[in-house]
């Protein structure tokens, strides 16, 4: 690989690679080493990269499977036994409660991530790259390998689960006070 082409990805994905995976993991440090593992399988693999999606899907892709192999290695040494962890329907809750960049946000968008750790994997990664990421809903395909029916579909369900659990969060709120 190029090193200028590597520079050129890294100046012009990292932040937006480095954002999706803290949000998915809620953790800086955790996020910067994941970050990390994406630029290396980059290096590895940009030469099998054929250009039929943009390298910005491309990267996303990348780091889709760089979290999904750490919440799976913790699944497993959490749960010291090999079951299978079903991406599609097991939630992904992070060991921390929140990142540090986080703790700044209004309490509206602080209910939205909780919210979003009780939604599935599938939902959670969908809903970061759609609205937290601004991907489209082509875009969001690519990177799942999935078809546009089944982001929108799954886009739509994870709306309706979120909107079920703020309403909950707010009804429980008022109840409180």
């Amino acid at each position: 690989m190029n090193e200028s082409i590597f520079h050129r990805l890294y100046d012009s994905y990292h932040q937006d690679v480095f954002q999706f995976l803290i949000y998915m993991v809620k953790n800086r440090t955790v996020a910067e080493d994941l970050s990390h593992e994406v630029y290396v399988r980059v290096l590895k693999s940009y030469e099998r990269f054929q250009g039929r999606s943009s390298e910005k899907t491309w990267l996303f892709a990348i780091a889709k499977n760089v979290a999904i192999d750490y919440f799976r290695k913790n699944a497993v040494r959490s749960s010291h036994a090999f079951d299978a962890f079903n991406w599609e329907t097991d939630q992904l809750v992070s060991s921390t409660k929140s990142p540090e960049v986080l703790t700044e946000l209004n309490d509206d968008m602080r209910d939205l991530l909780d919210a979003l750790e009780k939604c599935t994997g599938d939902q959670k990664m969908v809903i970061i790259m759609r609205y937290f990421q601004e991907l489209s809903i082509a875009e969001t395909a690519q990177v799942l390998s999935w078809t546009e029916g089944k982001v929108k579909t799954t886009q739509h369900r994870a709306i309706h689960r979120l909107r079920e659990i703020l309403t909950n969060t707010t009804e429980q709120k008022e109840a409180n006070q």
